[in-house]
């Protein structure tokens, strides 16, 4: 079996966050899609219409997506996605709605994950993460809620 390329890693993300709450998410393994010294960015605008950025470290994310996962299911599914890659270097744009509850539960929200991989000794590793999700930007572009190349 081949190594996963750098949208199939980024998708694992998915598989491996969603899960009802009382069933613990295996955290070695998200741990083991990044690089150990990978940074993760959110970007938000708050009910309010004020603006909000967060940084975590890689563990600093799943410490704190295990405390909230813990209290009610959570779900990502991937809606479309769009990959650059040149050598060993690679850009996922992920398009995700989130559902809390239920899987089959309305979405809660969307947005898009910004991924930057990096493929050593034929493995490919995520470098940086960002994300932002929809409210307050006017809505997701049409042309990232379908597969495709470039937007």
């Amino acid at each position: 079996m081949s190594d996963p390329g750098p949208g199939e890693v980024f998708a694992r993300i998915y598989e491996l966050l969603s899960g009802p709450a009382d069933e613990e998410r295996d955290w070695a393994a998200v741990r083991d899609l990044f690089y150990p010294d990978a940074v993760l960015l959110s970007e938000l605008t708050l009910p309010d219409g004020e603006d909000q950025s967060g940084r975590w470290t890689v563990d600093e994310f799943c410490q704190a997506a295990a405390e909230e996962y813990r209290t009610a299911g959570f779900w990502e599914r991937e809606v479309a996605r769009r990959t650059h890659a040149f050598g060993h270097i690679a850009q996922v744009w992920s398009t995700y709605e989130s559902r809390v509850g239920s899987p089959d539960s309305p979405p809660v929200m969307r947005g898009i994950n910004a991924a930057q991989l990096l493929r050593r000794d034929g493995v490919w590793r995520i470098a940086s993460l960002i994300f932002q999700i929809e409210r307050g930007t006017g809505g997701l572009p049409d042309a990232y809620l379908r597969d495709g190349v470039g937007g």
